[in-house]
């Protein structure tokens, strides 16, 4: 063996090959061991829309990025210093993320004239001996080769044993940053179970990737990168989606409501689907409609029996459930929308990131329809705010937008497990037989507020009269008539901006309450920022950080925040939506950094704007 072991406090490395190499379980397994271990982490999984992409291709290129360390990390990395490729394409693909310096490793069995004729490297020659590599440090490794002689007495076919290869590259990355192959070990034998051959053929090749790497006469560099010190607590590390789902069923927890899932397989949306499945032991339903508007109909049809209706999809999928929305506006009933977005129109990149939909939440439907609107900072916020749209739907009788997307939902991070003292209680204000007034029921009879009661169908006594037509102020008739619809228009309009008065005033995330520069984000844009204007203050630059959750209506005091500060700058994964709202509403020129190719924010990215600004 020949290899040093380096201490560092953080690392990015990222897993790229074809979308059937296996680069998403093998980016995962290594995240969820250096998560149990118990490093800071953030992830950013890239993968191709197609199910079966072309083999070799640069369209089909899956690609993992996971950025770890000892000290408290924001986002996935902008540069990594490890590549790990499975054949041309990828590195073709991925060679500009790396570092000056950064180490390749690459298997050289993807590297054959079909690889390269594939990724279309035009001299024919593979770049591992071309010497367009030597800024790089390259460890090129047989894996397929080594793959099939560790399997070659195991019985198995050459398909199934080259689906292992991955683990052999898993195995050698565990050795390179000094971690432990039994979280790993533990996983395999848990999914393959009922093939105990698989699990076998798995294990022995992680184990030989592991061996590899310590009985290799190569020179190598190792890694060491300690536990981050984070608050005590129990944590695990959590994706975007899953922590949607756990947040909605912790909101019917709090709130004594059943949780009713009507929702149309979409990505990056199924997974919140597929994550409640699982705990029908909390009385969750989940129901897979025919269509998007079967979908959010059959959750409004939840909610008017009782439960808390929940649907969720993407951009495409919200436009064709924006009448039935617009229907529980007016119903007045409780209705949790989520829109994973995704990169549009129409089908757009359906596997690729954006925030392209804000515009769509606000003022997306027929008519004068406002809904509230809140949205996720980070993987694990989404179960905080999965869980106050929950509560804001039921105490306002509205319905109400989560706003995540595809980086949120397939990103990962440690998530400290809250206690169910931490999370508020709240609950639904039932109509009952004793609200009549003179026996008869009012149902848009409302509390100051304007929040009417939720009345349960079959309850005697009060009946009502529901429907999309407009409603007579009080009774809910149908009325046709001019001042009572103006009246109607208004008290909709107030009741949803009275939520501004049940939701934390802003706070600033970091830097003074005035200055030259705010640099205001929503969503998924929060590490880039948050990383960008840590490195800009401990460079003595006047420039401070708000991160916007409540996005409609505004929290009180977001005016007075804003107009601290000589600049607003607005990152957005869109052409300027935020920005468009902000200079409407509040008269301040805001500015904008808009970037709408798929892919996240990068600290440098941000760092670059403000500085112009600042100059």
């Amino acid at each position: 063996m020949s290899s040093t072991l380096e201490s560092t406090k953080e690392i990015t490395i990222l897993f790229a090959g074809d979308s059937g190499d296996g680069i998403q379980l093998t980016g995962t397994q290594f995240t969820d061991t250096n998560a149990l271990f118990g490093n800071d982490l953030s992830t950013f999984p890239n993968f191709p829309a197609e199910i079966r992409a072309p083999q070799g291709t640069l369209a089909g290129v899956s690609g993992f990025q996971v950025h770890f360390g000892s000290v408290e990390i924001f986002t996935p990395g902008d540069e990594c210093d490890a590549l790990v490729v499975m054949n041309a394409a990828a590195l073709k693909a991925n060679i500009k993320s790396l570092k000056k310096g950064g180490i390749i490793i690459a298997n050289t069995d993807g590297f054959d004239a079909k690889n390269l004729r594939l990724a279309k490297v035009e001299s024919g020659i593979s770049p591992l001996e071309d010497g367009s590599l030597s800024e790089f440090k390259v460890y090129p490794i047989e894996v397929t080769k080594l793959t099939k002689e560790c399997l070659k007495d195991s019985g198995l076919g050459t398909k199934d044993i080259d689906r292992t290869k991955n683990m052999f590259v898993l195995g050698y990355v565990l050795w390179m940053f000094d971690r432990t192959l039994d979280p790993t070990i533990k996983y395999l034998s848990e999914k393959f179970k009922k093939k105990p051959e698989i699990v076998d053929a798995n294990v022995k090749v992680l184990r030989a990737g592991y061996n590899f790497g310590d009985t290799t006469e190569t020179p190598t560099t190792r890694f060491s990168v300690d536990k981050a010190e984070m608050p005590s607590g129990t944590y695990r590390n959590i994706m975007g989606n899953q922590a949607t789902a756990l947040g909605l069923v912790a909101a019917t927890q709090r709130s004594g409501l059943e949780l009713f899932y009507g929702s149309y397989p979409i990505t990056p949306a199924s997974d919140v689907l597929h994550e409640l499945a699982k705990h029908k032991n909390f009385g969750v339903k989940t129901f897979q409609a025919e269509d998007e508007i079967a979908a959010v109909a059959s959750a409004i049809g939840a909610s008017f029996g009782g439960a808390l209706g929940i649907t969720a999809s993407s951009g495409p999928g919200i436009a064709l459930k924006g009448e039935a929305i617009g229907l529980a506006l007016m119903l007045e009933l409780p209705l949790v929308i989520v829109n994973v977005q995704r990169g549009g129109p129409s089908t757009g990149l359906p596997t690729k990131t954006e925030q392209a939909d804000l515009l769509q939440a606000v003022y997306g439907r027929n008519g004068e329809a406002p809904v509230a609107v809140v949205a996720a900072a980070t993987p694990a916020d989404c179960f905080n705010m999965a869980f106050e749209a929950c509560r804001l739907a039921v105490e306002h009788m509205t319905p109400v937008f989560f706003l995540s997307d595809g980086y949120l939902a397939n990103g990962a991070e440690p998530w400290k497990f809250p206690t169910a003292e931490e999370l508020p209680l709240f609950k639904a204000n039932f109509a009952k037989p004793s609200d009549l007034k003179d026996g008869e029921y009012l149902p848009y009879e409302r509390d100051e507020n304007l929040v009417r009661k939720w009345a349960i169908p079959g309850t005697l006594g009060l009946e009502h009269r529901v429907g999309g037509i407009e409603k007579e102020d009080g009774t809910g008739n149908i009325s046709y008539d001019p001042d009572n619809h103006q009246h109607m228009v208004n008290t909709r309009a107030q009741k949803v901006a009275n939520i501004a008065k049940n939701v934390p005033k802003q706070e600033l995330e970091l830097g003074a309450k005035t200055g030259k520069v705010l640099v205001l984000g929503w969503g998924s844009t929060y590490g880039a920022i948050k990383a960008a204007v840590t490195d800009l203050i401990a460079e003595g630059h006047s420039v401070s950080h708000a991160h916007l959750r409540y996005l409609f209506p505004y929290p009180q005091n977001f005016e007075e925040v804003l107009k601290g500060f000589d600049n607003v700058l607005i990152p957005e994964m869109n052409m300027g939506q935020l920005r468009m709202m902000i200079r409407s509403e509040f008269l301040i020129p805001a500015i904008g950094l808009n970037k709408v190719k798929g892919i996240p924010f990068t600290k440098g990215e941000i760092k670059e704007k403000v500085l112009e600004l600042l100059n």
